[in-house]
């Protein structure tokens, strides 16, 4: 079967995770200069700037399209780390780790211009 996909993907240009990889995200990765972030990261990084936005367990189990216990027993020590954190939108904190390798209630440390 495997075999059969492969040929299929070649000939129909399929996607399959090893050819979007190659094709998709290893060069955007290296256009943004992220040579370190793989997919699995990126995802990490997604469901937490959701929950740092103070978005619910449910929504974003709906958005990772897993199931809400799972999202809790993975993303339970963001849920925590977050506890008493301001909640930012995703995009403020995307902005802010542009400009800064600390991002203010997200990297622990203080960004740079901050006393803390």
């Amino acid at each position: 079967m495997e075999n059969a996909l492969g040929s299929a993907s070649r000939r129909c240009g399929l996607w399959t995770y090893d050819n979007w990889r190659k094709r998709a995200f290893d060069r955007a990765r290296t256009a943004a200069g992220a040579d370190q972030a793989t997919p699995y990261a990126l995802r990490h990084s997604f469901a937490s700037l959701l929950l740092h936005e103070g978005r619910s367990v449910v929504y974003v189990a709906r958005q990772m399209g897993h199931d809400a216990r799972l999202t809790l027993s993975t993303y339970g020590h963001v849920i925590d780390e977050l506890d008493e954190q301001p909640h930012v939108a995703a995009e403020d904190a995307i902005r802010a780790a542009r400009q800064s390798s600390c991002v203010p209630g997200v990297s622990g440390r203080a960004a740079r211009g901050d006393a803390g």
